[in-house]
């Protein structure tokens, strides 16, 4: 099975130190490890990515969150993967034995890191399986499902939870921050029931 991966800067990001157009900047690779569980477009797929994680950045910023590192930007690896590969992940990090639609992963804080490079921020991995009949079930584009998800996996990264009702309050407010930034419908408005 190919592996495609790409590096690029999201809309709006540059991969440079400044930010531009209200931009925060932000190196990211896009992994389509799995390219027959994500049946769309290839460029529309990490044009998605790009956006999604250009919003967490920014909206988690806002909320004081350290997005940046002595100036410099993260970098943010997120691969879409299928469901086989994310329920192997989640069935050995969280002692889970099922597919979920998204994990995050950080990179460990202690890890050295060369200033005036990028610093890792983590990689969040999506199951292309899960993710398709969530998006269905919702009655949402694929595209539209997986900004979300990637928002969701960026603030995780970022240290946000949803373990306690604050939290899960606190985390649901940027995620419709971020999702609203890109036009996108508040996911919490309208009960629904996902697949687990």
């Amino acid at each position: 099975m190919p592996d495609e991966k790409s590096e690029s800067s999201p809309q709006g990001v540059d991969s440079g130190r400044s930010s531009r157009a209200g931009g925060l900047p932000a190196v990211l690779e896009v992994e389509l490890a799995a390219p027959h569980a994500w049946p769309a477009d290839a460029a529309e797929l990490r044009a998605c990515v790009q956006r999604a994680v250009a919003a967490a950045l920014m909206t988690a910023a806002q909320d004081g969150a350290q997005v940046e590192r002595k100036g410099v930007p993260p970098l943010v690896e997120v691969v879409l993967a299928d469901d086989d590969t994310v329920r192997a992940l989640n069935a050995q990090w969280r002692g889970r034995d099922k597919p979920t639609n998204v994990l995050s992963f950080p990179a460990d804080a202690a890890m050295p890191w060369v200033e005036d490079a990028p610093w890792p921020l983590g990689s969040v991995v999506l199951a292309g399986g899960v993710m398709r009949r969530e998006a269905q079930a919702r009655g949402v584009t694929l595209q539209d499902h997986l900004c979300w998800m990637v928002i969701h996996g960026i603030l995780h990264l970022l240290g946000y939870d949803h373990q306690t009702e604050q939290e899960a309050a606190r985390m649901e407010a940027l995620e419709r921050k971020a999702l609203a930034r890109l036009g996108l419908a508040d996911p919490y408005a309208t009960p629904h029931t996902l697949p687990a």
